[in-house]
């Protein structure tokens, strides 16, 4: 089962490179049994705590989300997440041939790759059920460092190149993933315009 590679990937990643790189499992199947499950980690977490526990500004004044507002923005940011693993995983295939690895027709070992290195990012969804945002914050940060080193870690292994080529091509797929960071939050901000915006209410 590919989320027994979870726990290998926080305690012998190299090994579990390996072995995701044997399995060559194809894109779909990664997806359906991997990506869609741990994605939904940080929107469900966010829709409970923003809707029903919330969090506090000012003088203790509770706010919370909406329940049609906060899964509106849950289900928007779970499509996000499954578009971002899947364009950062294509972009890894489509720069293969530059850097000297083999560039696939289904892009597995390139899904595989962003996929996995965004473990620690989707196991941090579970912070969410705590709406302060210096711990999110914290969380996240420590999260995306550790994935990024995943990430520069799996690319000789998964992808077949040099560990010297591994810096240049994860530079290129950490600014590939930057600009899919932007285009999300201006898309948030052009689907708030169109009255997707967060609803809020007091506690």
């Amino acid at each position: 089962m590919l989320l027994s590679h979870t726990f290998g990937l926080f305690t012998h990643p190299d090994q579990e490179w390996e072995d995701i790189r044997r399995e060559h499992s194809r894109p779909a199947r990664v997806y359906i049994t991997y990506v869609v499950l741990l994605a939904a980690i940080g929107p469900v977490c966010a829709y409970i705590s923003t809707a029903h526990f919330g969090w506090t500004v000012g003088n203790d004044r509770l706010i919370k989300l909406t329940e049609v507002s906060a899964a509106q923005l849950s289900i928007l940011t779970y499509a996000a997440i499954l578009v971002g693993v899947f364009a950062l995983g294509y972009a890894s295939n489509w720069m293969a041939r530059t850097y000297g690895a083999h560039e696939e027709q289904d892009a597995a070992n390139g899904i595989a790759l962003a996929a996995y290195s965004c473990t620690p990012l989707f196991l941090a969804g579970f912070a969410l059920l705590y709406p302060e945002p210096w711990l999110n914050a914290i969380v996240f940060s420590v999260a995306a460092a550790y994935g990024a080193w995943l990430m520069y870690d799996g690319l000789p292994i998964v992808m077949g190149i040099e560990k010297a080529r591994a810096v240049m091509y994860g530079g290129a797929l950490l600014t590939v993933g930057l600009v899919i960071l932007v285009s999300t939050l201006v898309g948030s901000v052009l689907l708030w315009s169109f009255g997707a915006g967060p609803v809020f209410v007091s506690g």
